[in-house]
């Protein structure tokens, strides 16, 4: 019953906006033509719908069993009781987006999750339809990274609320219309840090990782500023094959199958299992470059990258 009265909440809040984020697209739409800068195409628009469809199917299929299942088991355990709502209401959605940052992570830095994500950031453009340009198939494994919340007492229908409105917010920084927003920027994403994020540069290459805070990348070396004298690029540093219907959801799972089953099927499997778990651009014998290395090339033409490379980036 619970389940079904938190799908009320999160369909009123999707009710809600919805049409807000139609007309936010129609006159992002408009004005990047009115002022000679497209920033839309028909048919990455039309890929990016398409996408969101295939991950809310998905979503659906996983709610119930496991996510709904694993979260509300993992409640009957907990280990605290906030009762006080408004500390409630606030560290849950701090601990939902701190969560959410090391999911993210995860798939910037491992190219079997990396292969899920990659669908997000295949497109070469920028704007307000990218942001429902899915993961499809991260509900699947999403809701493991989340076990801790329950645990610490949050409910998992609450949960589902958070990550909605987290994802809502999520969809608004991925526009061009935005350049800075002074002291709020300190703590939360804003679409100038979305911006890094999709590019495709390798000084920003795996950064601005957050989703509603930017204080996690702050902490944990991964934030990066958006700068005049480096123009973001958008899109894969290598463009993928991803043209048909299935292909862009699993051109990078096909890719590893060409590595570790034909280009590389004579390694053993201690080498080839890089090619599965190890960053994307990984390779046995050094043919191609993950981000960590590209920024380190880079860092010995531009000094002042090496003050990046001492923390800890992402690979």
């Amino acid at each position: 019953m619970e389940i079904l009265t938190t799908n009320f909440k999160e369909l009123g809040l999707v009710a809600l906006t919805t049409p807000i984020c139609a007309m936010l697209i129609l006159v992002e739409m408009y004005l990047s033509n009115r002022l000679e800068k497209p920033v839309y195409t028909w048919r990455d628009t039309f890929t990016n719908v398409y996408l969101t469809v295939c991950q809310m199917g998905i979503d659906a299929l996983t709610r119930r069993i496991p996510t709904y299942f694993a979260l509300d088991y993992v409640y009957r355990y907990k280990l605290l009781q906030i009762e006080n709502p408004v500390w409630y209401w606030i560290l849950l959605m701090i601990g939902q987006d701190f969560c959410f940052y090391w999911i993210h992570r995860l798939e910037h830095t491992c190219r079997f999750f990396w292969a899920v994500h990659v669908t997000h950031h295949s497109s070469d453009q920028f704007n307000f339809s990218v942001g429902f340009r899915s993961s499809v198939l991260e509900p699947i494994y999403r809701f493991v990274f989340y076990l801790p919340l329950p645990l610490l007492g949050f409910e998992a229908k609450d949960l589902f609320l958070a990550f909605s409105i987290t994802q809502i917010y999520g969809i608004l920084v991925h526009t061009h219309a935005v350049r800075n927003i002074p002291v709020y920027e300190w703590l939360f994403v804003t679409p100038s840090h979305h911006r890094v994020h999709h590019a495709s540069n390798v000084r920003y290459l795996d950064k601005n990782i957050g989703m509603l805070l930017i204080i996690w990348d702050k902490m944990f070396g991964t934030y990066e500023e958006e700068t005049d004298d480096e123009p973001i690029h958008y899109g894969l540093t290598k463009p993928a094959d991803n043209q048909g219907w299935l292909k862009v959801i699993f051109h990078e799972y096909i890719a590893i199958w060409q590595d570790v089953f034909v280009m590389h099927k004579d390694l053993p499997w201690n080498q080839k299992i890089g090619y599965v778990f190890g960053p994307p651009g990984w390779s046995h014998d050094g043919s191609r470059k993950t981000s960590r290395q590209l920024q380190e090339e880079l860092a010995k033409n531009e000094p002042a990258m090496s003050e990046y490379l001492d923390e800890p980036v992402l690979q």
